[in-house]
């Protein structure tokens, strides 16, 4: 068997600022909200089931956001207020014929997205910028490992849900309880382990140290917390030898700290 090339394609994308709608509210979950958003979204582009856009939220007391205007030199804010909330999330679902886009709150913590989340209506207006760019995983591989928490869920979810028939995916979760899973439809040969907390299942690394994988090239996605994906991806480089080219970690959120995301590597 030949080996598959690692390399993650990455496509760029023009950046735009948008004023978008609640069209629709459902919780996927009891701890997942999905809000489907409608508006100008005629050349919006997701290309990758891991994108990440920017939402921008009205302040308290405002209904509507102060989006920042896009330049030749980047994304400015009106210095004489106060920059906008904000916070990075994942697309869930475009379909270009209705006009929608879903996004998935986690229903947990605190901060301006969850509280947003939890007093959300229909008619409320979100604002919305990117994705600047999609990171493409490559193609062809004989199996892919997705190892997230409830923060990575959308993201796993969709990558499910677009598998093409007949893809090789394992999948493990990390949340709190029972109500924070929910079915997920593929037509992936897939194999889904849900781990608990409060059942006691372990976290990500130490399920990462029992896992056999498939055999055959693979590669493998995480995200979640700074701390846990940094030991799963170096895990899965001293436990089961994987090349460092073939996994893309990612910490969605740190400990202690507000609005933090960035890509893990040595």
């Amino acid at each position: 068997m030949s080996p598959t090339s690692p390399e993650i394609r990455r496509v760029r994308h023009p950046l735009k600022m948008r004023e978008l709608t609640v069209k629709r509210l459902a919780l996927t979950s009891p701890r997942l909200l999905r809000v489907t958003l409608t508006g100008d979204l005629s050349d919006f582009v997701s290309a990758s089931f891991d994108d990440h856009v920017k939402l921008f939220f009205p302040a308290p007391g405002e209904s509507r956001p102060r989006l920042p205007k896009v330049t030749e030199q980047g994304i400015a804010f009106d210095p004489s207020l106060p920059r906008p909330p904000s916070r990075d999330y994942t697309p869930r679902r475009y379909d270009r014929d209705a006009n929608e886009l879903d996004i998935e709150f986690v229903l947990h913590g605190e901060g301006p997205a969850v509280s947003w989340a939890r007093g959300a209506a229909v008619g409320d207006v979100l604002g919305l910028g990117g994705p600047r760019g999609s990171a493409i995983l490559p193609e062809g591989q004989d199996w892919y490992l997705l190892l997230g928490d409830e923060t990575a869920l959308p993201a796993i979810a969709r990558r499910l849900e677009e598998a093409a028939p007949g893809e090789r995916i394992v999948a493990i979760i990390e949340v709190d309880s029972a109500d924070a899973r929910f079915a997920i439809s593929t037509r992936a040969e897939a194999r889904l382990t849900w781990l608990q907390r409060d059942a006691g299942d372990g976290g990500l690394p130490e399920a990462v140290e029992r896992l056999t994988l498939p055999e055959g090239d693979g590669f493998a996605w995480a995200a979640g917390e700074y701390a846990s994906i940094r030991k799963v991806r170096q895990r899965l480089i001293d436990v089961h030898g994987m090349d460092r080219q073939r996994i893309k970690a990612s910490s969605y959120w740190k400990q202690g700290e507000v609005a933090s995301h960035e890509t893990l590597s040595d």
